[in-house]
């Protein structure tokens, strides 16, 4: 990777697009240049970064990356299959946040606090970004793997409208105004309404029961932790606007105390630890939202294991769990150029 790199950014009328702009400016990220692809939807937008103005070029295929040194991807799964060869052609490092090369066996997948090396291995020039329920507890189960290691998880997710884009967000806002207005509800995000409501489905379901969220939680830990840990996941759309929660078993070799945990969150890259039932300190996502780090409380052993620690964590979706995480990535490579 350059020093710095000419930039582009797929995707970037979409909601973690837009957030990719906002941690660049915010981060100052090392460039040289900046240019933004979308659909014929957002075509000739324009926005201001660092104060100067971009327009939206509409993406297609051909020559467009000559030049390009690293192109962020969130367009969906099928945009990035079709365009990782235009991508790629002439050398640019495509850093993807969708699911279409997570699990491929040459393509690494990557969340600095946990596996930053395994960036430097890029035989297709392609890095995934992993889901963003799989990132925020990844980084938090770090912290306990670095003590003891981890055999089991169970989590259960309380996924945030973000998660499925910056129309269901404005949908689930528009729920709770045609609610209070006794107006019909719109529902077209989500498979049934959002608003004062939990939906325990989220992706689509597989053969075994579980969702392809779910699994994702399951085969996306084992490759960026390089480990034999079995995840077993619930995931839950919830009527919050923006930042995931969730609730996280785990059952390790040797037991640990409460103390040790929260020594091991407290110290840990990445990871704000939260936790004082007196004063009623705990992570919530309303208080959250727009912040970097995965934020971890009510740290407690599980009664029914005594190898077993429980604890809840929230982390902003938009940012950790997409757009930050692959500006990280592009930091850690660029820093890696820098040494050598």
């Amino acid at each position: 990777m350059v020093k710095f790199p000419n930039i582009a950014i797929v995707g970037a009328s979409g909601a973690v697009g837009q957030e990719l702009l906002k941690v660049l400016a915010e981060r100052q990220f090392p460039m040289s240049g900046l240019r933004l692809f979308g659909s014929e939807r957002s075509a000739g937008t324009t926005y201001t970064f660092n104060g100067k103005t971009y327009t939206v070029e509409l993406l297609r295929h051909g020559d467009l990356f000559r030049g390009v040194d690293l192109v962020f991807t969130s367009a969906g799964a099928g945009v990035s299959r079709e365009y990782a060869e235009d991508i790629t052609r002439f050398g640019a490092l495509m850093i993807d946040n969708s699911s279409a090369f997570r699990m491929d066996d040459d393509v690494p997948l990557v969340v600095p606090e946990v596996n930053a090396s395994d960036a430097l291995l890029t035989p297709r020039n392609i890095i995934a970004n992993p889901n963003c329920t799989t990132i925020q507890m990844v980084v938090a189960l770090q912290a306990i793997e670095h003590v003891s290691h981890i055999r089991r998880v169970h989590v259960s997710t309380y996924q945030a409208a973000s998660g499925a884009g910056a129309q269901a967000m404005k949908e689930l806002e528009t729920q709770y105004r045609q609610i209070l207005n006794g107006e019909e509800v719109t529902v077209n995000k989500f498979a049934y309404q959002l608003a004062y409501n939990l939906i325990p489905h989220i992706d689509v379901f597989t053969d075994n029961g579980y969702t392809k969220e779910e699994m994702k939680m399951y085969n996306e830990t084992r490759k960026i932790m390089h480990s034999d840990v079995k995840v077993s996941a619930t995931c839950v759309r919830v009527p919050s606007l923006r930042a995931h929660s969730e609730s996280v078993w785990v059952e390790t070799e040797q037991p640990l105390s409460v103390e040790q945990a929260k020594e091991a969150f407290a110290a840990a890259q990445g990871c704000v630890l939260m936790d004082d039932p007196e004063t009623k300190t705990y992570p919530m996502p309303l208080f959250l939202s727009g912040k970097d780090e995965v934020f971890i409380g009510r740290v407690r052993k599980d009664l029914s294991n005594e190898n077993g620690l429980s604890f809840w964590c929230v982390s902003d979706q938009i940012r950790k769990g997409a757009a930050l995480n692959a500006v990280q990535i592009a930091e850690y490579l660029i820093h890696q150029t820098a040494k050598s």
